[in-house]
């Protein structure tokens, strides 16, 4: 049965928006309508959300990147979330979470939805566990109705998308906790929820009220990313019993959200060998249906603190090559301290760069024809054109600096080799302190 046939909310944005969104994508209506009907594409959007911009996550549509912003018990500066917010979006990113674990968590979330109109990205139990926290008592100690509550109250402040640990379940804890893993469960969420499953001897909550928060979620078109709260927080780790009995419950929750006319994506593994990258990004989207899979990373290597970003864009290129529909990006500051304005623009870039590089691999003509005209504008050493077709303009710019009334680049000079067998006539001149530099 399609998913719209159960979801008005959905059925709408695709019969006013779909000609939007194509375009966007350089796809037909037809091939978006027929996905998101299968389940192998979402649409984000909550119509309670002011002035959201609908994004389709799924191939063949563009790989799209998201940015973790939000507090944290150490760090709780909601100005700098705040700017944040506007440079994910003029950075490039498509969407963003709000991982805020500190302040007043509904306020943040309001301005943030306020302030932007990408896709926002939450994780509810934060929020039911910040306050057991602050009032000093353990974060696992939250009711059924307490989970509800919260989901209820972010759909119907316009959370577009959440992340919900729906698939963990005891056997998956237990599995975790025997199969000598180095690193134990490194999901925040996923931690709470195992121990809370040991401190009350029960199933996950998520699991057995998960028809409650079907229909909560599809009173709002609110798309469920589910949880990944056994994923690999280490290369060691990568595969395991536990990581895979999860994938498992997630392809046949997704099967029943899908059933119930709720959109679901799932989220993928954060470390992962580049060896196996291939095989866990394959199997992932064949044990969920094809459903959009949603990537943390993957970093390929664990050795690269300050440098995660970029063991995360390898990562994340390959999964993207071998299927994988959504970057979540990491940031210099991964596994060290909260990120800064600085980390977040550096991992936005690094992600957009993954998912051109896997587009271009895949022979998607947007990215394909814009690698090319980069190489054409290289050739004919049109600074303007380059910094347009750049992942980042501004950094061109920045890195030009004083060269940029120069016709080459301060590293060739009169030696540039794409003028050098043109016929032009270069005669060098010495320039005080640097060298020399070239006029026609």
């Amino acid at each position: 049965m399609s998913i719209l046939s159960k979801n008005a909310i959905l059925a709408n944005i695709l019969r006013t928006k779909s000609g939007e969104m194509a375009a966007a994508e350089g796809l037909t209506p037809a091939t978006i309508e027929a996905a998101v009907a299968a389940g192998t594409m979402v649409v984000l959007a909550n119509p309670a959300h002011p002035g959201v911009t609908p994004t389709v996550i799924g191939q063949p549509a563009k790989v799209k990147v998201n940015a973790n912003i939000g507090t944290s018990m150490l760090v709780t500066d909601v100005a700098m979330e705040m700017e944040k917010v506007h440079l994910c979006k003029s950075a490039g990113a498509h969407t963003l979470m709000d991982l805020s674990t500190a302040g007043d968590l509904a306020a943040i979330r309001a301005a943030i939805l306020a302030a932007t109109d990408l896709p926002l990205g939450t994780v509810p139990l934060y929020g039911v566990a910040q306050r057991l926290l602050a009032k000093g008592g353990d974060p696992s100690d939250f009711t059924v109705s307490d989970i509800l509550a919260e989901i209820a109250h972010q759909a119907e402040a316009g959370v577009d998308f959440m992340t919900l640990h729906c698939g963990l379940t005891r056997r998956g804890v237990e599995l975790a906790a025997e199969s000598g893993r180095v690193t134990g469960i490194v999901s925040r969420g996923g931690s709470i929820l195992g121990r809370w499953m040991r401190r009350h001897d029960a199933e996950n909550p998520f699991l057995t009220h998960y028809d409650d928060i079907l229909d909560l979620c599809l009173a709002h078109n609110v798309t469920i990313s589910l949880g990944d709260g056994l994923r690999p927080g280490c290369g060691a780790d990568a595969g395991d019993g536990a990581q895979w009995d999860e994938v498992i419950n997630l392809g046949r929750l997704a099967a029943r959200a899908k059933a119930h006319g709720v959109q679901t994506m799932i989220e993928g593994p954060g470390h992962v060998p580049l060896h196996l990258v291939q095989g866990q990004i394959q199997g992932i989207k064949r044990l969920t249906q094809g459903a959009p899979l949603y990537v943390l990373g993957p970093l390929t290597t664990d050795c690269a603190p300050g440098y995660d970003h970029i063991a995360g864009a390898i990562g994340g290129a390959l999964a993207a090559y071998f299927g994988a529909d959504f970057l979540c990006y990491l940031t210099p500051a991964e596994h060290l301290t909260l990120p800064d304005v600085a980390d977040v623009r550096a991992g936005i870039k690094a992600s957009l760069i993954a998912a051109q590089s896997a587009e271009t691999a895949l022979g998607r003509p947007q990215a394909v024809a814009r690698d090319l005209d980069m190489s054409k504008a290289r050739a004919a050493l049109d600074w303007e054109a380059m910094t347009n077709l750049a992942l980042d303009p501004e950094m061109v710019v920045a890195r030009r600096g004083a060269h940029s009334k120069e016709k080459e680049c301060a590293m060739c000079g009169a030696m540039c080799a794409m003028r050098m067998m043109t016929g032009d006539h270069f005669e060098a001149e010495p320039a005080a302190g640097n060298g020399c530099q070239a006029k026609k």
